[in-house]
């Protein structure tokens, strides 16, 4: 049960941390390239349903081919990040359907921030590490996804435009 409980986590972390990064890194992407409400919903609603299932495949290939897991924890891990990351990624729906593109986008950017924060911070104490340390590169991660999708949005605009 103890190695299922792990399996859990490991797909859960991969999966919120997946939402986050992926669902901000193209929600800014589009944001800049398209400034349209409509196209980003439809981003992360797209995003939110394949990447969910692309990540579910590869943790499950990833747990399949570590011969000490069970069945049940390949399963559990894999079901454990399709949910995750299908759930945390929908989340980021909520501001854009309740205010302007540029308000939810801000709301989103610390949202996204927030959960990446929080859950780094969790998954460092359980490790007896450095929370400052750990949670300060996780987010300089997010940062730089953030600063990099927007300009390459901006880029792939002036390409197509």
């Amino acid at each position: 049960m103890k190695r299922v409980k792990l399996a859990i986590k490991t797909g859960f972390g991969f999966g919120i941390t997946s939402a986050v990064i992926t669902t901000l890194g193209l929600m800014i992407g589009l944001n800049a390239g398209t400034n349209s409400k409509l196209v980003v919903i439809g981003g992360i609603l797209t995003i939110a349903i394949a990447d969910a299932f692309s990540d579910a495949l590869g943790i499950h290939i990833s747990e399949e081919s570590d011969k000490k897991n069970t069945e049940k924890q390949v399963w559990a891990a894999t079901l454990s990040a399709f949910i995750s990351k299908l759930l945390f990624a929908l989340t980021f729906l909520i501001p854009l359907l309740l205010t302007n593109l540029t308000t939810a986008i801000f709301i989103n950017i610390g949202w996204g921030l927030l959960l990446l924060g929080v859950f780094s911070y969790l998954m460092a104490k359980t490790r007896a590490e450095n929370p400052f340390k750990v949670v300060g590169e996780h987010l300089s991660i997010a940062f730089l996804v953030i600063i990099i999708t927007h300009y390459f949005g901006l880029w792939i605009a002036t390409l197509f435009a």
